[in-house]
């Protein structure tokens, strides 16, 4: 029997790419992996649940830094091969450089640049 989880057009390694957006501003707060297991997770318990390529295991949003995603949609992109996960950021902060948005550099042209302050210094978000 097919089910969602056989509609999505995973990766050899069986992972998918996943936006996170966060639902009110439409901002795109950062890119991570689902694995199957993951993604049941995350609509099972309403909370963004990536898998962690570096350390090889389950990654629940926010378990070290408390700021947690609560997911409010999910999409698939046409091709079935991408998810867009829109969610409310907890605490105001994505990234674990200690800003809203991973997407924090901006190319000026000739170079990068970070347009995004810093709102909480990560030595206090992970101690």
């Amino acid at each position: 029997m097919t089910t969602w989880l056989d509609q999505i057009k995973w990766t050899a390694d069986g992972l998918v790419p996943v936006i996170a957006q966060e639902h009110d501003t439409g901002r795109v707060l950062m890119f991570a992996w689902m694995n199957r297991e993951s993604l049941e997770l995350t609509i099972n318990e309403g909370r963004a649940i990536y898998w962690s390529r570096s350390r090889n295991k389950l990654w629940r949003k926010g378990e070290e830094s408390g700021h947690v995603q609560i997911v409010k949609e999910l999409r698939m992109d046409c091709d079935n091969d991408v998810l867009l996960l829109r969610v409310e950021q907890m605490g105001g902060l994505a990234c674990h450089t200690g800003r809203h948005s991973c997407f924090f550099q901006r190319f000026d042209g000739n170079s990068w640049e970070s347009v995004d302050p810093v709102i909480k210094d990560p030595a206090q978000i992970y101690k």
